[in-house]
């Protein structure tokens, strides 16, 4: 590795955290995925309280299956978003 792929993490420090993601277990790196996806969807979730402040939390679970499954297959799957 010839220099770090973040801007902010050491050389050493990166290799470290890559020996220790490659020699985990499958299920750690399954459990880590999963905190990974509930963080992300928490993320997006509040950027769109943000954009949104008046949607109920129906309507905001509604914008984020437009935003993971895009619009045309969330409308299909959940329906048309309110007031549309």
């Amino acid at each position: 590795m010839n220099s770090p792929r973040s801007s902010d993490t050491s050389r050493t420090a990166e290799r470290v955290l890559f020996d220790l993601a490659r020699d985990a277990p499958a299920w750690r790196k399954v459990e880590l995925m999963g905190e990974l996806y509930e963080t992300v969807r928490d993320l997006a979730m509040s950027g769109l309280r943000d954009r949104y402040p008046s949607s109920s939390d129906n309507e905001l679970r509604r914008r984020l299956a437009d935003i993971l499954l895009g619009a045309e297959l969330a409308s299909r799957v959940y329906g048309p978003l309110p007031g549309n």
